[in-house]
């Protein structure tokens, strides 16, 4: 389910004179940075637009006021009029590419965007001065059902020896919200003739960037480093406990939305990784897949969110 894009747009009748009121619902994905357009070329793919008249309104395309839109219009007056739209399931969410120091204009990534414009006709080119523009997000939401609880094992043997190396590591969840910890849970059991030096845990962001090819991008996001070393012929159990935020990752690039790959757009999907570092070499690793969302907002904050929503709207007047 996606929920449907409910809008009101103020209009000046005296200054539009014969001319109609467009909105347009756009969904970018822009592969560039903006300051390297040049030469006629665009590092920016439109995925989806849809376009509505909103003044004069087109009986036809009407459809019922959302109690929002009935809000707005009691308080604009005469001169209000809706508009409505209808996010197909199969567009991916906003994703930004975290910007570097030294990037400038728009980041790359996927928007949407609400441009309302004056015009005569829908084709006819407009301009900044008859438009006004909103960008909003596509966000998606924590599933109320999470899924299996994520496990991995491996058994390790070496080079002139029939004695191996077993590691298993477990979370204690698949979902995981922001800033919420993730333990680790790490067995080990060394029957080898080896030593594990160390233990590596770090937990990972992948991106496939989905255009004309899929390319895939990982970046660390929280990582631990322990000198906890496992002699021959024992074992060793611990949890370790790490929990990626973004405030320590604002020199990285990274990307905090998760959404399906069904069209172009970027995947974003994350891995726990733990590596055993063993003596004279053949390290040990596996990776578990998990899931990082924001919870579905409760009815009371979204309740909240909407009023706050329309009292910004009337502090701004239009001026005579």
């Amino acid at each position: 389910h996606v929920d449907p894009v409910d809008g009101v747009i103020l209009v000046d009748p005296e200054y539009l004179k014969d001319r109609k009121v467009f909105v347009t619902l756009t969904c970018a994905f822009r592969y560039g940075r903006e300051d390297l357009d040049v030469l006629g070329l665009s590092f920016r793919k439109d995925l989806y637009i849809y376009t509505f008249q909103a003044y004069p309104p087109i009986p036809e395309e009407s459809k019922p006021h959302s109690r929002l839109q009935e809000r707005l219009l009691k308080k604009m007056g005469q001169n209000a009029y809706p508009f409505h739209f209808t996010i197909p399931q199969n567009l991916p969410c906003s994703v930004t590419l975290q910007p570097g120091p030294e990037d400038t204009g728009k980041a790359c990534g996927v928007d949407f965007e609400i441009r309302a414009f004056c015009a005569k006709t829908m084709e006819e080119k407009n301009h900044k001065r008859n438009s006004v523009r909103l960008v909003i997000r596509k966000v998606q939401y924590a599933p109320e059902k999470p899924g299996p609880q994520p496990m991995v094992e491996m058994t390790r043997s070496f080079l002139m020896s029939d004695r191996s190396l077993h590691l298993e590591a477990s979370l204690d969840k698949e979902l995981y919200y922001h800033g919420e910890p993730i333990s680790v849970n790490v067995h080990v059991t060394n029957n080898s003739t080896k030593t594990v030096k160390r233990v590596k845990i770090s937990v990972r962001q992948y991106a496939d960037i989905c255009l004309f090819s899929t390319a895939q991008y990982k970046c660390p996001v929280a990582q631990i480093e322990a000198d906890d070393q496992v002699a021959s012929s024992s074992t060793f159990c611990k949890v370790y406990t790490l929990t990626p935020t973004l405030n320590n990752n604002r020199e990285k690039r990274v990307m905090p939305y998760f959404f399906n790959k069904e069209v172009l757009g970027v995947l974003v999907s994350y891995r726990v990784k733990v590596k055993l570092v063993v003596s004279r070499g053949g390290d040990v690793s596996v990776e578990l897949p998990f899931v990082l969302m924001h919870p579905k907002p409760t009815d009371s904050t979204l309740s909240h969110s909407t009023s706050g929503l329309c009292r910004e709207i009337t502090k701004h007047k239009t001026p005579n």
